[in-house]
């Protein structure tokens, strides 16, 4: 056990699950011994976000440019969009399908089983090295979308790079809700207090092989509120702002350095998410982590829950309360839940 800055990270027991993914070698999920880990979904081609629907369907964005329903136990999705541009997040508001792409955010609606009416909503907006990643729902009835920068480090010319953004669903009213997030991907919003949480990719080329930094960070997403990219960074190692911080919000939690943190999801009381990795090495990432929050909505304990992933990407809860993690590498939904039901 190691105690930093009051963040807790502890090494937990846990017990290697034997889990079948359709197509592929027998692999290894390790998850703790209270929890089992089985196959709900096979088949797909890099699994970016999902979200259930009115239908009680869950329907899945894959990087290859469709949406797709994916229904338990099958190894073949079917497909009910085509033709996206890279889409990486998707929200449902009442009969309404929100779908963030590069540069737009698209609005479908259902009809009986067929998803119709694909219309543009906001168009226009800045991509480059990153583009707009996962969209939720609000209780205010706004959607809320994160934008990624267009670099690693530099002044943006866009000043909706690098934020968290809001609009009605008409794609009226833009606002930029918080800035300085290098590449804000994944957004859950608290159950019972409402705040919007946001995972976020730091900077690529600071610290060194042994030690490297920054940390991938958690942020309470405040209106008004600046999160230091380009000029202040999270170091990892010595759990504070480094940089030029003055005016910076600090992180609620500080993650591995160049894992990814991306899927966000709150389950059982506690947020958990997913560190993707990096494309050419398993040395980071690779993993999901489970925060626990505190009263003022900072972390106060920070665990590995669950390993042997090739890339974890999106994360949801079923109707069943099972956390279900899309494998973006496998193309695999895995299920973890309690073993007490």
């Amino acid at each position: 056990m190691v105690l930093r800055a009051g963040i807790r990270l502890i090494t937990v027991l846990i017990a290697a699950v034997v889990v079948p993914a359709a197509g592929a070698p027998t692999v290894k999920i390790v998850v703790p011994p209270a929890f089992k880990v089985s196959t709900f979904a096979a088949g797909l081609q890099h699994p970016t976000a999902m979200a259930w629907g009115p239908d009680n369907r869950l329907y899945v964005t894959e990087d290859t440019g469709l949406v797709v329903v994916a229904a338990r136990g099958s190894r073949k999705p079917q497909v009910v969009v085509r033709k996206l541009r890279t889409p990486l997040g998707l929200a449902w508001q009442d009969q309404a399908l929100f779908v963030s792409e590069q540069g737009r955010l698209t609005r479908f609606t259902l009809q009986g089983t067929a998803l119709a009416g694909r219309r543009a909503v906001v168009r226009g907006l800045p991509f480059g090295l990153h583009q707009q990643d996962t969209v939720v729902v609000g209780a205010d009835g706004r959607l809320y979308l994160g934008s990624g920068s267009t670099c690693d480090a530099c002044r943006e010319r866009n000043r909706r790079s690098a934020t968290v953004l809001s609009l009605r669903p008409d794609g009226s009213d833009l606002r930029i809700v918080a800035r300085g997030l290098r590449n804000p991907f994944g957004l859950a919003f608290q159950p019972g207090t409402g705040r919007l949480y946001a995972s976020v990719n730091g900077q690529d080329e600071l610290g060194t092989k042994l030690r490297p930094e920054p940390a991938e960070m958690v942020v309470v997403v405040r209106k008004g509120a600046f999160y230091g990219w380009p000029r202040c960074w999270p170091s990892y190692w010595k759990r504070r702002l480094e940089g030029r911080c003055q005016g910076v919000t600090p992180p609620a939690a500080y993650l591995e350095p160049h894992s990814s943190a991306d899927g966000l999801a709150f389950w059982r009381g506690d947020l958990f998410v997913a560190l993707w990795g990096e494309y050419l090495s398993a040395q980071h990432g690779r993993t999901l982590m489970r925060i626990r929050l505190g009263p003022g909505g900072r972390a106060t304990r920070v665990t590995k829950f669950a390993s042997g992933f090739d890339h974890p990407l999106a994360l949801a809860v079923d109707r069943a309360g099972g956390l279900l993690v899309a494998d973006w590498g496998r193309g695999v939904i895995y299920r973890i839940q309690s073993r007490g039901g």
